[in-house]
């Protein structure tokens, strides 16, 4: 009879810690170009009669959701200014969605991050997610202090060495985002409409 083994896992490795614990930036120039992607979504619940003023098109700072957007997709480039040890990468894709929550508590947000090169992009992904979402909070503040941020989470990232990672407890769509604008669609358009509500997250 075979004998389990009772050694233990092997301890997770943090790639930002040198041998010594000291900080540094990974070294990732002798890996090679690939595709790489990133899917990450966020939530903010707000109040109905809120959540009415937004996709109505009728809070008093204006389009809501066009602002949302190009902070999200603004805070993606800008990334590695700040995460102190995120590589600057260039993305060669995003797209930002915005729609309501399945149960109606408010707005769920969804980035899709894309680039060629020898490091991630989920960073990028998450962090537009956080600033999109913040900006939300931002532009209807007065209107519902109580709003809450969260979860913000990574659902999907594939490409490089590690190959396909994906969220086991939610579902995953195609990748692209509900509701998706690109930046060219962003930065020409002063009035972005709502999308219709896409209530399977997949």
């Amino acid at each position: 009879m075979e004998e389990l083994s009772t050694s233990p896992a092997p301890a997770p490795q943090l790639s930002h810690l040198s041998a010594r614990g000291e900080v540094h930036m990974v070294a990732v120039g002798d890996r090679p170009a690939s595709d790489r992607r990133a899917l990450a979504e966020g939530f903010i619940t707000m109040a109905p009669e809120v959540l009415a003023l937004v996709l109505e098109g009728r809070a008093s700072k204006g389009d809501v959701l066009a602002v949302a957007r190009v902070a999200a997709i603004q805070a993606a480039k800008r990334t590695w200014e700040l995460i102190p040890l995120c590589h600057p990468i260039g993305l060669t894709g995003l797209e930002v969605g915005i729609e309501p929550a399945a149960d109606g508590s408010g707005l769920r947000m969804q980035v899709s991050a894309r680039t060629t090169g020898s490091t991630g992009v989920e960073m990028e992904a998450l962090t537009a997610v956080s600033v999109g979402l913040l900006t939300l909070y931002d532009m209807v503040k007065s209107a519902d202090a109580a709003m809450t941020i969260g979860p913000v989470r990574l659902l999907r990232k594939d490409g490089g060495r590690h190959g396909l990672w994906q969220r086991d407890d939610v579902g995953h769509g195609d990748g692209e985002g509900p509701g998706a604008a690109s930046a060219a669609q962003v930065a020409g358009s002063s009035s972005a409409a709502a999308p219709a509500p896409n209530t399977d997250h997949g």
